[in-house]
């Protein structure tokens, strides 16, 4: 009896430290769920144990998952609800896959532990739930650089530990959401917040005077480059432990608040580009404030305010065309850190004075465009620009030697700051590497920094970047983070007044990152955990590049120790009992790896050498063995490989008769995109049209899978109308490559059986042959036609934004008519050679808003490519942007089919002078010589990856 109770207690504390010992059952479940949804999960997701097996971005406490943290993995896929089971989660972090994509489900809310949640430069779409605003613990709250749209949810204002939050660069509207009673929430209820990051947006409306109070605690408050109006409430003057201001880029208007002094901590503040009128406030007292920009805007006309002198820390000053007159004092340019003081275009006049004393920092003194008569210096040298251009002391006749300061400087070609090797030769790396400021050669993980305030102009000066270098070497120092060096490079500003700096990170003690390095860099980045130097640099937000170059993942665990010791401490009993328990679970797991297998090989069941049954009918199209392409391809060599994508890379292949051909190779085993690698088999072997590319065959064994593809020697129509691929587009042959690329999809609608809707029509899936006729090619997303669905078929929406159909976004009915959209978008591509969504502008909105019919090119000169609108010979433009607008209507019944969109571009050929029939080149210079030089190919980038949801570019994505 003492024996089997001793027996008993073992195998029960067997079973209990075997549980304890793995990932709760929901929560593995959970995570594998996801395995089936994303794409490019790091190599050791799958392995037996998710918490045991410490599998890459995964971290638990106990059984339970607390953090998944997986940025920069190139994921693609959609965020599903399996995610909303892991009920013990703490932080979820995504950012940097732009291939995760589709809307942020309301399901978000059932994560009521969630502290952190950063989703930074994906693919997200779509209103914002509002049950984010249930979130009871969350700190860190951010959805920027996405394609959000609809208005801020006011539920936000129900978190009241938020510390960050930024919803910068989307697509949000509407106004800005203030409470209204005791259970309507608003932003107002945020006063523990410190970071309000709206920037880059399309919010309208007043800024409503109840946003602000004594109590909010703000440091950092971004609104630039909205659509805001109205005034700027004087209820901003009592949150005074504001830092940084922008509303830059609105459309504010009245007086300026007189308060604005009592923002003594400030020290940027951004209000150019408004409307704002009215007298200029008394800005005395504010003895922090580094960086003033004013410009652009129309105040009553002024003497040089008597405060510009009392502004202690001012390092720069930017007031252009803001009605400023009288004699600048000396004294302004004796600032111990001023470095910029650009005054252009106001009623400045007198003498400049530069007085003794001047600061040492000062870079420019740009007066251009004032009525300045005298400059004196007493002849003093400077070292700084002075720039009095269209000034009357530069206006004098009769002088033959016209003094630096009366002509514009030369654009400063010297090269910014570079991070410097470390006392070391720099090696000529190769293969992709680069050579660290060690000197050692790597493949670095890359980005750029962005930064949204500066308290410094300088950027010829290396000390801040100097100091930057220094606090990031210091902050992802080995062993917290596995880096040997960093490097700066390239300081520049956008049109946003942002400053953005390319950055490089380098591994330590080998070539390259495993994913787990990568994601503990990349997360450091996203959750702001790392902090610039506060003395130089204001908020900031860092965009992660894809990396390719992944060394082998963490081998798996074995718990085969673990087994021996329990077999010697129970006895052969004991042993027998797990055996048995071992056999069933070994049998149980081999099933379920056999169902999964069979679930995500669509080629399961498929034997390539019949004909009958379950096998498609491929017509052309053959068998190619794994051996015959690995001799085509020369072993798959690099110089052979021509392109990469999500779903691995493409390379060149020359069969014994000499032809090339394209050869698109997944991820080796990975079977990812398996279901678009079968549709692409099926639908592209039974089409054959002129202007679709052909598929000769594919191959299915050794666990790869390979598509063989014609090879398009002259790139995408992408390629071309960016410049990248040296191809000179002008109109005539524009004209020709639309009616080649409208042919095509026409075929697919029209003549192919069954019906085809291609789903992903874009620029990067027209390809060019070596006589520019097009080709409508990547079929992975496309949907046949049955008898059944005439009409419209209901789907998942799949396809790229920019170029998706709206109204299949909002009925998930696709038609044809959602092909015809998308042609209608790569037409206004055609003309403006703009993406469809750039610099968070849409093109079809943009055309729409500036188009005026009773101008000529229908007052569109300045969105058209100036190949197109200064080009002497461009008829039939106005009639062809006509037919791209009807193209984008609204809804589907308004628009074309393709059959007669192909009638009206051969109509619009006709009129310019072409034959739509007509093989030959367009102009004066052959196609030939028109693709001289062009060393792109179409197989690289976007162009040939397979999507499961949405895949966005790195510009900016918007949905009209």
């Amino acid at each position: 009896m003492g024996s089997a109770v001793w027996l008993f207690s073992l195998v029960v504390s067997i079973h209990i430290y075997i549980i304890a010992a793995a990932t709760n059952p929901d929560d593995a479940s959970a995570l594998r769920s996801l395995m089936d949804e994303w794409k490019n999960l790091p190599s050791n997701w799958g392995s037996a144990d998710p918490c045991d097996d410490k599998w890459v971005g995964i971290k638990c406490n106990d059984s339970r998952v607390t953090s998944l943290k997986l940025p920069s993995m190139k994921l693609e896929g959609q965020l599903t609800g399996d995610v909303f089971s892991l009920s013990e989660l703490q932080e979820l972090d995504l950012s940097y896959n732009e291939g995760i994509t589709g809307s942020l489900p309301p399901g978000i809310g059932n994560l009521k532990k969630l502290i952190n949640l950063i989703l930074v430069g994906c693919g997200f779409f779509g209103p914002i739930p509002d049950t984010i605003g249930a979130l009871p613990q969350l700190r860190v709250l951010s959805l920027n650089s996405n394609g959000f749209t609809g208005p801020i949810p006011r539920s936000i204002g129900n978190i009241s530990t938020l510390y960050w939050l930024d919803l910068a660069d989307n697509l949000l509207d509407g106004e800005i959401p203030v409470s209204d009673g005791p259970t309507t929430p608003g932003l107002d209820w945020l006063v523990h917040t410190k970071h309000f990051h709206f920037g880059k947006n399309q919010l309208s409306g007043p800024i409503p005077s109840k946003l602000f109070s004594s109590e909010m605690t703000l440091i950092h408050l971004l609104f630039e480059s909205n659509r805001l109006s109205g005034a700027l409430p004087s209820t901003l003057g009592l949150v005074q432990t504001l830092q940084v201001v922008r509303f830059d880029n609105n459309s504010l208007k009245e007086d300026l608040p007189l308060n604005l002094n009592n923002l003594t901590s400030l020290n940027d503040l951004y209000l150019s580009n408004n409307r704002l009128t009215g007298p200029l406030p008394n800005l005395t007292g504010m003895s922090s404030l580094n960086t003033l920009y004013l410009s652009n805007n129309s105040f009553n006309s002024t003497d040089i305010p008597s405060w510009f002198p009392t502004l202690s820390s001012l390092t720069t000053l930017v007031m252009e065309d803001t009605q400023l007159t009288g004699q600048i004092p000396a004294s302004f340019f004796n600032l111990r850190r001023l470095e910029t003081v650009v005054l252009k275009y106001n009623s400045l006049d007198g003498t400049l004075d530069i007085g003794p004393g001047v600061s040492d920092q000062l870079e420019i003194i740009d007066l251009q465009g004032n009525s300045i008569t005298d400059f004196n210096n007493t002849g003093r040298p400077y070292t700084f620009e002075i720039i009095l251009v269209d000034n009357p002391v530069c206006q004098e006749t009769g002088t033959a030697n016209p003094q630096p300061y009366c002509t514009l400087p030369p654009p400063d070609s010297s090269p910014l700051y570079s991070t410097p090797p470390q006392n070391c030769q720099p090696y000529s790396c190769g293969s992709g590497q680069i050579s660290s400021p060690t000197c050692r050669c790597a493949y670095p993980y890359t980005g750029t920094l962005e930064f949204r305030a500066l308290f410094f102009s300088d950027l010829g000066s290396p000390t801040p970047f100097v100091s930057l270098e220094q606090n990031l070497t210091q902050f992802f120092k080995f062993p917290e983070f596995p880096v040997d060096s960093v490097s700066l490079r390239n300081p520049r500003m956008d049109p946003y007044q942002y400053l953005l700096l390319d950055l490089e990170l380098f591994p330590y003690g080998q070539d390259r990152f495993n994913e787990t390095g990568v994601s503990e860099i990349a997360s450091a980045f996203s959750s702001q955990d790392y902090k610039p130097p506060d003395m130089y640099f204001g908020p900031y937000v860092f965009r992660g590049d894809p990396y390719e170059y992944f060394s082998d993942g963490p081998a798996h665990s074995s718990k085969s120790s673990v087994g021996i010791a329990i077999g010697a401490a129970a006895g052969a009993s004991v042993l027998f009992v797990l055996l048995v328990l071992a056999g069933i679970y070994a049998y149980r797991q081999r099933k379920r790896a056999d169902r999964a297998t069979l679930e995500s090989n669509p080629f399961a069941h498929w034997d390539p050498k019949k004909s009958s049954g379950s096998i498609p009918q491929l017509k052309g199209a053959r068998c190619f063995g794994f051996e015959e392409l690995k001799k085509y391809t020369k072993n798959f060599s690099e110089a052979n490989d021509i392109g990469s994508g999500g779903y691995g890379k493409v390379y060149r292949g020359t069969l014994p008769t000499g032809e090339l051909v394209a050869i698109k190779r997944a991820q080796q085993g990975s079977m990812q995109g398996g279901l678009e690698f079968k549709t692409e088999i099926e639908l592209l072997s039974r089409v054959h049209h002129k202007n679709v590319v052909s598929l000769l065959g594919f191959c299915f064994e050794r666990g790869e899978q390979m598509l063989i593809y014609e090879y398009v020697p002259n790139g995408s129509l992408s390629d071309s109308l960016s410049g990248k691929s040296g191809i000179r587009l002008d109109w005539a042959r524009r004209l020709k490559i639309t009616l080649g690329a409208a042919r095509g999809v026409a075929y697919l609608h029209e003549l192919a059986n069954p019906p085809i809707i291609h789903r992903d029509i874009k620029s990067t899936n027209i390809l060019l042959d070596e006589r520019l006729n097009a080709k409508v090619a990547d079929f992975g997303l496309s949907k046949p036609m049955g008898d059944s669905e005439k009409g419209h078929v209901s789907t998942q929406v799949k396809g790229t934004m920019g170029y998706l159909d709206p109204e299949y976004y909002m009925t998930q009915q696709l038609t044809e008519k959602s092909d015809v959209y998308s042609f209608g978008v790569l037409m206004l591509e055609i003309v403006t050679a703009r993406r469809p969504i750039e610099r968070g502008k849409y093109i079809v909105r943009e055309v729409r808003t500036c188009m005026d019919k009773t101008k000529s090119l229908y007052n569109l000169q300045q969105i058209l490519d100036p190949t197109i609108s200064s080009g002497t010979s461009s008829k039939g433009v106005e009639r062809f942007i006509d037919l791209a607008m009807r193209c984008v209507e609204e809804s589907g019944a308004d628009r074309p089919t393709m059959g007669e969109l192909v009638k009206e571009v051969e109509d619009i050929m006709q009129m310019a002078g072409m034959n739509p029939n007509s093989e030959s080149a367009t102009s004066s210079e052959t196609y030939e010589d028109a693709a001289k030089g062009a060393d792109l190919h179409p197989y690289s980038d976007e162009s040939f990856a397979y999507s499961g949801g949405f895949p966005m570019s790195a510009a900016k994505k918007e949905l009209h």
